[in-house]
């Protein structure tokens, strides 16, 4: 297993070889024996260490080894918005959320990405996701970096917050609270070096009011806001890709009507409050699917009935606002035989989480005991969620996902990850085929160009370095 240092002295020691702290940077002796040695202890240590400045500096030395290493976080506006353009097309981007074995889920993807010449994927969490799975942003971004690092990548790093939703509830007891935990979200993820974010602000949609512009008003005004607030925070010369939504995941399917109406609600909202700013690249829909799939009671999950033609003619209308498109949601557990489907009608982008997690947990090699422990923590912890028609497995199927964070290490170590992660690559290239992605990499490295960014090196790094 990895190294998890426990002090700064500690770390440097074992990253003595493959680099060193001069001058207050750091410098790569060893690139081959970072990225098959330094990488993963890095990544444990910012993971798992329980001392607070051993885990600043392992995210510092990633972030920084990303910057020398050419593992660059990048923002894909670019690409989206030549997409609206036409000058590029016939693709679907996967933007994969990576709750579980994240360092070597990431390293995993990226080695299946280079074998074929993919450059457009990204990796995403939600601000649920990253409660339950105890990932922050700054936690996120340096597992994904370290894994980029490893696999050998020297292209763009996309990091994505997915769903930075507003609780319609505390919305309505609080709506200036709410919204500040949204912006506070949004300052931590730039913060961390993710360069695109997913305000989900459709949880505000009132279906109640009298017509289109009123109902959406709540939802368009609050993204408008908070891509004004995001605009503020680019300080680094590189636009941010910001993206709507305009229907709930799980509600009815949305309507070009619906998108029309937020969309001019949201160019008005955003040139009041932030004269020539930059908009959207993406807006999310809903098309009939939902987050997770829904579990059947003797097994399974029940079959979609997604509505392609509505996502064709939503990604149309997105693009001649100017945008890259329309954006899936809750699709990793559809049917294999449907993902071809989506760049056929142009979707811009594909969120897959839930059935990455179920090949985690579901693989012959996932250890029995481990399954039971998990069932019995579901049980134990989360039965104030279960619904009252739920059969026990339905219950452990919806609720295990709570059990990441607290199963987070052993996860992490299993002895047979090997096996699990090769089954992964293999439903990764099979998805990077289907969503039209292979070979994409010149197409993304002609339009992102990574910006580097050197970051102060924290003073109990400084310390030791110096001692």
């Amino acid at each position: 297993m990895p190294h998890v240092a426990i002090s700064v002295a500690d770390l440097l020691d074992h990253l003595a070889g493959s680099a060193h702290i001069g001058q207050d940077r750091l410098v790569v002796d060893d690139a081959a024996r970072f990225r098959s040695e330094a990488a993963a202890d890095l990544a444990w240590t910012a993971a798992f260490t329980t001392d607070d400045p051993t885990a600043e500096a392992a995210r510092w030395i990633v972030w920084e080894a990303s910057q020398a290493l050419g593992a660059r976080s990048a923002s894909i506006h670019e690409l989206y918005l030549a997409r609206a353009r036409g000058e590029v097309s016939g693709f679907t981007v996967p933007a994969i959320n990576i709750r579980a074995q994240t360092f070597d889920m990431a390293r995993t993807i990226y080695e299946t990405a280079a074998r074929a010449d993919v450059g457009a994927v990204i990796f995403e969490l939600a601000r649920s996701e990253q409660t339950y799975t105890y990932q922050r942003p700054m936690d996120y971004a340096a597992a994904m970096l370290a894994g980029a690092i490893a696999a050998g990548w020297t292209h763009p790093v996309f990091i994505q917050g997915d769903h930075y939703q507003f609780n319609a509830k505390k919305y309505a007891a609080d709506p200036e609270a709410m919204t500040e935990e949204i912006r506070r979200a949004c300052r931590l993820a730039i913060e961390a070096g993710y360069r695109n974010i997913d305000i989900d602000s459709s949880t505000l949609v009132d279906l109640s009011k009298p017509n289109l512009d009123a109902e959406q008003r709540e939802n368009y005004t609050r993204a408008a806001e908070l891509t004004a607030l995001i605009r503020t925070l680019e300080t680094d010369g590189v636009t941010v890709s910001v993206g709507g939504e305009i229907g709930e995941v799980g509600k009815q399917n949305s309507t070009p009507q619906e998108l029309r109406a937020y969309l001019e609600g949201y160019n008005r909202e955003l040139a009041r409050r932030a004269p020539g700013a930059t908009g959207l690249s993406k807006v999310s829909v809903q098309t009939g699917t939902s987050h997770g799939g829904v579990p059947l009671p003797g097994g399974g999950v029940a079959e979609v009935k997604l509505d392609f033609d509505v996502l064709g003619r939503l990604g149309v209308l997105a693009r001649e606002y100017g945008l890259a498109g329309a954006v899936q949601h809750g699709a990793s557990t559809l049917p294999d035989e449907l993902f071809h489907r989506f760049p056929a009608v142009e979707t811009a982008e594909i969120h897959l989480a839930t059935g990455f997690q179920n090949s985690l947990y579901e693989h012959p090699a996932f250890p029995e005991a481990l399954h039971r422990e998990i069932e019995g923590w579901c049980f134990t912890n989360a039965l104030d969620e279960r619904k009252p028609d739920q059969t026990d497995q339905q219950f452990v199927y919806t609720s295990r996902k709570k059990a990441i964070g607290p199963f987070k290490r052993q996860l992490w170590e299993l002895e047979t990850r090997g096996e699990i992660l090769a089954a992964q690559a293999r439903k990764v290239a099979f998805l990077f085929t289907e969503l039209g992605v292979n070979g994409s990499m010149a197409m993304v490295e002609r339009y992102v160009r990574p910006v580097p960014v050197s970051r102060p090196l924290p003073e109990s790094l400084r310390a030791v370095a110096a001692g």
